[in-house]
This record gives C-alpha cells, structure tokens and sequence, in this order.
C-alpha cells in the first residue's frame, strides 16, 4: 500500500476522508475523540499529504478499497468532508456492502455542476499560480472557506499551501470517473449522516437538496460554521458523528 495512512484507538472501523486542498490534518481535532470508541484510520488521498503524486489518472474508489484490503477491513463505516464525502458516496455506490454507515460532512457530489462564481473563484486561483502564497490567499478569502486567526486557520493555511505545492509535480490531473452519483443517489441504502454548516456555500446547499435522494438520510445544520467545519466545530462534528456511529450493530 503506497498510501500514507494512520490508525488509532480500537473498535469498529471508521475511515475518515479529506477534503481537497487538504490531507488528512483535515480530522487533527476530531480524530483524538472519536478513537476513544473506534478504530480510526486517516489517510491522505493519493497527491494529497504524504501520500505520492499522481503519475496516472487518478481512481479514489479503487485506492479506498486497496486500502480497506491491505488493512483486511471487509466493512466500516466512512466519513468524508467535501472531496472526502464525494469519495465516500462513490465508493459505497461502488462497494455497498463494504460500508457500514455514511457520514457526508458538506460533501461534494460526482456529476454536480458548480456554479459560474465557484468556476470564477478557481479561475482566479490557478491564475495567480505559481505563486502558492496568493493562491492559498484568493481560495480563503471566499467567505465559505475564511477561518478566524487561530489553530485552525494555521493548519488550514499550512495544509493548503503544501497540498497546492505538491500539485506542481503531479504527472496528471485525470481521474478515473464513475458513473454519476448524482443520478443514483437513490440507491444508497446504507443509513446516512449528512452534516452542513450553515454559512456553507449556496453550491453546497444545493448539493444538500440532491442528497435528500438518499432514503436514510439524517441531516444536522451546525450554526456558525462554514465549509471548514471540521477544523472550527471539532466537537460539533465528533459528537454527531460519535452518536450516529453509535445507533447501529454493525
């Protein structure tokens, strides 16, 4: 397994997935409590972190499930934040029953068509390239992503600017594209956990409303929390997730 990944705690499995930009420092302030009940495996996706560059079309699916063969793990639950839960939902459309529970933490949707604003925002972005300061700048300066000074905006800041770093060396932005979740949301039948901050993007709201096509679907809104959720509500978003993993015999 060429993946850079970690484990902690003891109990049933629960894989935790990054969003973009980010690796998995994504889940630092989440991870130390929900290993006190669960076996908690963090990984940072290929291209991401520690984990190698790209040198062909990417395929998170196929790099999930080697993973969960290396670890011998045959069922857990996943948990993915933005790209994470666009991962997370592929796979277990992919894999159904490998995957015993779905937590979406203001996921990303395969097959959603972003905004013209988004498109300007990452137009912008890849202009001010190769400058990785001002490219971290311009992403974080859209109010969906600003964090407050503090831990979290330094691990984020620090996070973004090694990961759009690292992705001058990829060999390829390509990735291998499953059939369109957004059209097959309704075959999900695995109990699922959708978790949205309220100051999110009006995109990710709209990818909340698609998502209701999930049959067991719970949704919780947090006040106050935008797209980095993770990072600024820790225990909003563990004490969810914690209660949700814990209502069902695995």
């Amino acid at each position: 397994m060429d993946l850079h990944y970690e484990i902690k705690g003891n109990g049933k499995p629960v894989i935790l997935l990054h969003s973009g930009a980010m690796d998995s420092r994504d889940w630092e302030f989440i991870t130390p409590h929900l290993s006190k009940s669960f076996k908690v495996i963090t990984l940072d996706v290929r291209g991401a972190g520690r984990s190698p560059i790209p040198n062909e079309p990417i395929d998170y699916v196929e790099d999930l499930r080697k993973l969960l063969d290396h670890l011998k793990i045959k069922k857990g639950a996943l948990v993915g934040h933005s790209l994470g839960g666009q991962i997370a939902t592929d796979f277990t459309l992919t894999y159904p029953k490998r995957v015993s529970q779905l937590v979406l933490v203001a996921p990303g949707l395969s097959g959603f068509k972003f905004s013209s604003e988004h498109a300007e925002l990452e137009s912008r972005v890849s202009k001010a390239a190769p400058d990785v300061e001002k490219m971290t700048n311009i992403t974080l300066s859209e109010p969906s992503w600003s964090v407050s000074i503090g831990k979290a905006y330094d691990l984020l800041r620090e996070m973004m600017i090694h990961n759009i770093q690292k992705t001058f060396d990829w060999k390829t932005f390509e990735t291998v594209s499953s059939n369109s979740a957004m059209e097959r949301l309704g075959e999900i039948k695995t109990k699922t956990l959708f978790i949205i901050g309220e100051e999110d993007s009006e995109d990710l709201f709209k990818i909340a409303q698609l998502y209701k096509e999930i049959p067991n679907i719970n949704f919780v809104s947090i006040p106050g929390a935008n797209h980095i959720i993770t990072l600024t509500h820790p225990k909003d978003v563990s004490d969810h997730i914690s209660h949700f993993l814990s209502l069902l015999e695995w």
